[in-house]
């Protein structure tokens, strides 16, 4: 008989996680799957932070599954591999990104897209196979098919290159994919922030002409000067606009604002491409003219395969391509959420996981199970408390049970806990 999903998750862990929409992040007891033929077990060093990840606790896109670590973004070292793996050994740098998994045989992955799967399995807050809900980066440790792990080159830190595995990914495929990264091409980037910033500099590693998109007109100095970029442009500014009309080869629209797009589009030239990897929360007006007059192209791109991550990393290795972040220790991550949400990082934190988060939990890890809470509530009202779980996680457990049959039995037996 198969092992059951707890029998083999036994490794011990711990991770920073989310129990509720409020989003507050505070140690909790995990486990591991063992190590499988084919997996990697990963020391984490350092989670850099995606905004992605304050939607997620914060349940933004409705479809938290409580407790939740986040974190796709995740550098460390090696600590064990399966019999299986012949791409890494014991004491690699490696990094893992925004998934862990995925069917391994659709079209897509055959062709190196396995983040267009549609088994991808996302480094947390999705149910993996073996049924169980995936843990992300903000953890001690994590164990990943050797497929879905990327080798560090050594001269890339693996703090300054964790947000590479999302931010850079983000960028650098799109500009591959759709030709924007032809040297003496002009490359437009909106926005200047996590993504926008690593955008600046893969395109002058392309050896492309760079301008930036800002409505900041006060990130012009750090556009130009620190970041390499050739000029700037405020986007409110109508006289900068009209200036840089039809002079674009390709954007890249980091955003997540809802703006105007036919000004930005009457940036681009004839033929030309913007590709949307930021995601406004409403939809967008595009007027078809805008498009059609002069053959231009609107796409969207959603983080590359493992193949293009290997390429991305090696080619930053070569033009010494890192994120600027800020590192902090694990018991700041609260207040890091706070400033990510007033956009007051420069751009992208960084949790110093290796040195921090052991200390963080010593004093305030949560070691309860996931259902006291539920008690608690329940004590006094006469209700089961099985009947609080949120319709999504008991959905879940239905869906491993063979009939109505077997959940009468196990509601009265009083054995759900077990389910």
């Amino acid at each position: 008989m198969a092992p059951t999903a707890a029998e083999q998750h036994t490794r011990k862990a711990v991770g920073l996680a989310a129990r509720d929409a409020s989003g507050h992040l505070s140690p909790l007891a995990i486990t591991r799957r063992s190590t499988g033929d084919d997996d990697v077990v990963i020391k984490i060093l350092y989670c850099g932070i995606c905004h992605s990840d304050l939607h997620s606790i914060k349940n933004d896109w409705k479809n938290a599954k409580y407790p939740m670590v986040p974190g796709h973004e995740i550098t460390g070292e090696v600590n064990e591999v399966g019999k299986n793996v012949t791409k890494f050994k014991t004491g690699d740098r490696v990094g893992v990104g925004c998934m862990v998994n995925s069917c391994q045989s659709c079209e897509s992955c055959n062709k190196g897209f396995e983040n267009l799967c549609l088994g991808i399995i996302p480094t947390y807050n999705l149910v993996d196979l073996d049924g169980t809900i995936t843990y992300g980066g903000y953890s001690s440790m994590v164990v990943v098919h050797e497929r879905f792990v990327v080798r560090f080159p050594d001269t890339i830190p693996l703090e300054k290159g964790a947000p590479l595995l999302c931010a850079g990914i983000t960028v650098y495929s799109p500009m591959k994919y759709h030709g924007l990264n032809i040297p003496g091409m002009h490359l437009g980037v909106l926005g200047l922030g996590g993504l926008g910033h690593v955008a600046v500099k893969f395109g002058k590693a392309f050896g492309m002409k760079v301008t930036v998109i800002s409505s900041s007109p006060g990130k012009k100095q750090e556009a130009l000067e620190r970041l390499g970029a050739d000029a700037f442009i405020v986007g409110k500014n109508d006289e900068e606009m009209k200036a840089a009309m039809s002079t674009m080869d390709g954007i890249i629209n980091t955003v997540s604002a809802n703006i105007p797009m036919a000004p930005l589009l009457g940036l681009l030239k004839p033929n030309g491409k913007m590709i949307m990897v930021g995601l406004p929360e409403k939809p967008m007006e595009i007027p078809p003219f805008a498009l059609v007059a002069t053959n231009k192209t609107l796409a969207g791109s959603l983080i590359g395969g493992m193949r293009d991550t290997q390429e991305m990393l090696d080619l930053a290795a070569k033009h010494n391509v890192t994120a600027d972040i800020e590192v902090i220790g694990a018991e700041y991550v609260n207040t890091a959420m706070e400033r990510l949400a007033k956009a007051d990082v420069r751009y992208r934190f960084v949790i110093d996981i290796g040195n921090t988060l052991d200390k963080a939990a010593a004093t305030t890890t949560d070691t309860r199970h996931p259902f006291d809470e539920m008690d608690k509530k329940a004590a006094g009202t006469g209700e089961d408390p099985f009947c609080l779980l949120p319709d999504d996680v008991l959905d879940h457990i239905l869906s491993f049970l063979p009939g109505d049959e077997a959940l009468q039995t196990c509601l009265l037996d009083n054995q759900w806990r077990d389910l």
